[in-house]
């Protein structure tokens, strides 16, 4: 311990037909920076150049005098909601997770800079990079560097070309279970470790990366995990050459989430206590020794994540949605969606942002009970056991941020009870899809206010689907078997168990058939 004993601590306290439109450099405004060029480079001449190699290279040929500087800071979050509050503000080289004040830190953008070019030439950028290989744009997160970490060389970035999920349109779950002909599914489950986490920690490790590399105290990351965020931080450290430390709440996950970090090579501490019992740890274990906390409490996470909003809008060649609907249960991520929308009208790509709706399972259920008694009441509760695990959260860290942004997008709050979302995870895969549990918690919600009319037929609505269906088989077996206690499992489709002769297979295929044949 007193190797460590000098370090600082850090701070604790059907609408138009969808294109897809490839910008032309000719659409870039002339008076145009030297920003990254997007433009295919032809292969090296020299065969031990690598894409990173060949950006360093480009970059530095490219470097202009009129480049504007595109900067961002870490302020408290109160001074987003009261910008005359506080004038307080660190570098992101900062290793500082709060303000003086105990308050939740933001990443602030200088938007006077980004402002030096309008929505038009954002909006060409961010199209001309989508599908390319050209280190780091063929990430969905680092094409758009200039919203994310500005001031990082692309040489310290750790990426697995993350992003650029799939937005599917869901057909035949909309018109035959909502009446509705315009809903889709942001499917964050396909990137890299199989959830949106991933977004986040490209950005995180990137900056640990950097740190590391300009000698600051950090040894290792560390974080506490329902499984995904734990998934995602082994991948991207293992991929640098960082050390992790995962801190899991004993049994309380699946056995798909638990190996990837194992895999991944972190040390991982396996606790005999609830998700927030590990978040209390990690943070008086980041305040002692030189491990860098890559919780959402750290706002660098909610930087990467808030792509996920802008990869929406492209994917609508920038029209924006009625509504989105968002998984919550440590709350940043649907802070984070807003804040993707809010600088994309903010800069003028767009002219608004969607309605946000965060969808919580009703055993951990603290910003329904908060959003239901009209924002008056906050109380954490003692969140009980859900299919949901990832967003099984007692006491969320991201609650101010998330009433945030409910507030001003004129948001609801909905909830699952744990038969509704096991229901709404079945439904949505018997129409082809292969939910995550969470994913079934913003279908339930969907389908209430759908129900309610709050939803109209007509709406354009995107559910983001947080995780991968294949990290939760067994609760789809237990689900499909009818093995879960209390649970009627209504829409199981369990095997038929038959003898081995034609004659039986024939009976039971033309009563399976008959039955169709409506």
């Amino acid at each position: 311990m007193a190797a460590f004993s000098l370090l600082p601590s850090a701070h604790i306290a059907p609408k138009p037909t969808l294109h897809f439109i490839k910008a032309s450099t000719s659409d870039l405004p002339k008076t145009s920076p030297s920003l990254p060029s997007t433009k295919p480079q032809p292969p090296s001449l020299k065969p031990h150049h690598n894409i990173r190699e060949e950006a360093r290279l480009h970059n530095a040929a490219t470097v202009t005098t009129n480049h504007p500087r595109f900067s961002a800071k870490y302020v408290p979050f109160t001074s987003i909601t009261d910008p005359s509050s506080s004038d307080e503000s660190y570098s992101l080289d900062e290793i500082v997770y709060r303000s003086q004040s105990g308050s939740l830190l933001d990443v602030q953008h200088d938007m006077s800079a980004l402002k030096h070019f309008d929505g038009a030439y954002w909006r060409n950028l961010f199209d001309s990079r989508v599908g390319k290989t050209t280190w780091p744009f063929g990430s969905g997160v680092w094409s758009k560097k200039e919203w994310v970490l500005p001031e990082i060389d692309d040489d310290d970035i750790i990426s697995a070309f993350e992003g650029n999920s799939n937005l599917f349109w869901a057909e035949r779950y909309g018109k035959d279970f909502l009446g509705m002909n315009d809903l889709w599914v942001k499917h964050c489950g396909i990137s890299h470790t199989g959830s949106f986490k991933d977004l986040g920690m490209t950005v995180l490790v990137s900056q640990v990366n950097r740190l590391r590399k300009m000698n600051k105290p950090v040894v290792g990351v560390g974080c506490a995990s329902t499984g995904d965020t734990s998934a995602a931080l082994s991948a991207y450290c293992a991929a640098a050459g960082i050390p992790s430390l995962v801190f899991l709440p004993a049994n309380r996950i699946s056995m798909a989430q638990l190996v990837q970090p194992i895999a991944n090579g972190a040390f991982v501490l396996s606790i005999d206590t609830d998700f927030d019992g590990c978040m209390q740890l990690i943070r008086e274990v980041t305040a002692e020794l030189p491990i860098y906390l890559a919780n959402s409490l750290n706002s660098l996470r909610l930087e990467g994540q808030k792509t996920a909003a802008i990869e929406i809008l492209q994917q609508f060649d920038w029209e924006v949605p009625d509504w989105v609907i968002v998984p919550g249960g440590n709350l940043g991520n649907i802070y984070a969606f807003y804040k993707g929308f809010s600088m994309c009208k903010d800069l003028g790509l767009v002219d608004k942002i969607p309605r946000l709706v965060c969808a919580q399972a009703a055993n951990a259920n603290p910003l329904y009970l908060y959003f239901k008694s009209g924002w008056e009441d906050f109380q954490p509760v003692k969140a009980k056991t859900t299919f949901a695990s990832a967003i099984q959260i007692g006491d969320p860290v991201s609650t101010d941020r998330a009433v945030y942004a409910l507030k001003n997008s004129n948001g609801i709050v909905e909830e699952a009870t744990e038969e509704e979302l096991m229901d709404a995870m079945a439904q949505a895969d018997s129409t082809g899809m292969f939910t995550c549990p969470h994913t079934g918690v913003a279908l339930t919600a969907l389908n209430k206010l759908r129900r309610s009319g709050v939803i109209g037929p007509t709406d354009r609505t995107v559910v983001v689907s947080t995780a991968h269906g294949l990290k939760f088989t067994q609760s789809k077996i237990g689900y499909h078997s009818k093995n879960i206690k209390d649970m009627a499992c209504r829409l199981a489709n369990t095997p038929v168990q038959v003898t081995a002769d034609f004659g039986s297979v024939m009976d039971v295929l033309k009563k399976y058939l008959l039955s169709k044949s409506h």
